[in-house]
């Protein structure tokens, strides 16, 4: 069960181009405890595989990897290559996610606060992040941007949760 909530923000920037800031809010119920989730939210194999579109995740150091994505969503369609980091662990309760990456349709930037709490054999899983995309993804339309990250979050969490109880 997931809920993913968008807020948009608009911000004009000096060189007169409109990057556009969202505000993207999920929230999903994982059916595993708590430390097998965090575990899973730092494992590169399982993200690969729960990441929609994700061709590879490669570990550059501790905690930091470069991706190549192919995103089929209206909106975000295009392959992007990029950086994560997780920063911030605090098994089982917490972490922060940061991350950036560009293709032809433009490029997305920012961070997620990634909490986790028991929700009795299960654990609930919240993210807050402040994005940036810019180029085409921008241009297309805050609702397309909104509905595909919103399909995006709500396919991350389902494969998710199938991976933890494919195993």
């Amino acid at each position: 069960m997931s809920d993913t909530s968008l807020t948009r923000v608009r911000h004009v920037s000096d060189t007169g181009l409109t990057p556009t800031l969202v505000k993207i809010t999920a929230s999903s119920v994982i059916p595993a405890d708590r430390a097998r989730v965090f575990a899973a939210l730092t494992d590169p194999g399982i993200l690969q595989q729960a990441i929609p579109g994700c061709e590879s995740l490669t570990a550059t150091g501790p905690d930091t990897y470069e991706a190549t994505l192919k995103i089929g969503v209206a909106g975000l369609k295009g392959t992007y290559t990029g950086k994560a980091a997780i920063l911030d662990k605090k098994p089982p309760e917490s972490l922060t996610l940061t991350f950036e990456g560009k293709g032809g349709p433009g490029f997305v930037r920012g961070s997620a606060a990634i909490t986790l709490a028991d929700e009795g054999a299960a654990t609930r899983v919240e993210s807050v992040a402040d994005v940036q995309v810019g180029g085409l993804i921008a241009a297309v339309g805050s609702r397309l941007v909104e509905a595909a990250a919103r399909k995006l979050a709500d396919d991350f969490f389902r494969q998710l949760s199938t991976q933890l109880t494919a195993t």
